[in-house]
């Protein structure tokens, strides 16, 4: 009661941490009592930033960018083949040219606002279900397993039930098909030979590739492969990661790419670019518009 008496007083700017008259430091905790937040991620103090823990002095210099970012999500310090496996993961997309909506979008951003922050914040907002977000495959590749473990059926049999499911309610199985690529995605292929390499070829990851074969049996379309981004998501997976943050992991992996397409736009000194018009069908028709308007009362 004495301390919000003081606050009422106007004795402190915030409701943060604050010094009572006496001298005494007031957290928030003591006004409402509980805290507003609290993080594991880093803290700062006067003469220190810890991530994780550590001392950052300590990791400039001391880790890779891929070790510090799985500390940072995974929470602890990564293995040398967990480091190598992300590593390998960051450069798996990199870039796709003009054929990635986000990379389109962030350059007509550009042209309109020379800003690489709105440029980057465009690419980022085209990531969703249909290009870039490993999430739905890794969503996927858990529940299957999961509905695998209970069962007492064979792995072909659940696969067989899993997706006959799928087609029937016409549900695309996440993580399969390119637009370019038919039977093998190279890049997939290459993360594949890493993880079995360093032992990150787990049981979801093998369970989905049953279920891709039985996928490919069932419609016949054997030549559709799994694709970069599913295989981004089975590896991430067994790695520990969640479903939310392949979609994070992923987003990182493309923005260097879109930086590079950003100085390339700007670069091009050509501002406010629009679609072609001989690219774009537009309906001829003309309306009478007093006409319309009588008619529909007015």
């Amino acid at each position: 009661m004495e301390i919000l008496q003081w606050l009422v007083r106007g004795g402190g700017p915030s409701l943060g941490t604050m010094t009572r008259p006496e001298g005494r430091r007031v957290s928030r905790r003591d006004v409402v009592g509980e805290r507003y937040w609290t993080s594991s991620v880093s803290r700062v103090d006067e003469s220190t930033v810890r991530i994780r823990g550590y001392d950052l002095e300590e990791l400039i210099g001391g880790v890779s960018f891929s070790a510090a970012t799985y500390l940072l999500i995974r929470g602890s310090l990564p293995t040398p083949e967990q480091t190598r496996m992300l590593d390998a993961i960051l450069t798996a997309v990199l870039d796709y040219a003009l054929e990635k909506p986000g990379t389109v979008a962030a350059r007509y951003v550009m042209s309109a606002n020379p800003n690489v922050a709105a440029g980057l914040a465009a690419a980022v907002l085209a990531v969703g279900k249909n290009t870039l977000a490993p999430e739905d495959t890794a969503r996927f590749a858990i529940e299957s397993f999961d509905r695998l473990q209970v069962s007492d059926r064979s792995a072909a049999e659940v696969a067989e039930e899993i997706v006959s499911e799928y087609r029937s309610s016409r549900r695309r199985i996440p993580g399969l098909g390119h637009p370019v690529f038919k039977y093998v995605d190279p890049r997939a292929q290459k993360i594949k030979e890493i993880a079995e390499t360093l032992g990150f070829w787990g049981p979801r990851a093998a369970f989905y590739e049953t279920l891709h074969a039985e996928f490919g049996r069932q419609t016949g379309r054997d030549w559709i492969p799994v694709n970069d981004v599913g295989m981004m998501a089975l590896v991430l997976v067994e790695m520990g990661f969640t479903p939310d943050e392949t979609t994070g992991v992923a987003i990182l992996s493309t923005l260097p790419g879109v930086i590079a397409h950003l100085t390339e736009e700007q670069e091009s000194g050509r501002p406010i670019r629009v679609i072609p018009a001989d690219s774009v069908e537009y309906d001829p028709a003309v309306r009478d518009f007093q006409a319309d308007k009588e008619a529909a009362g007015w």
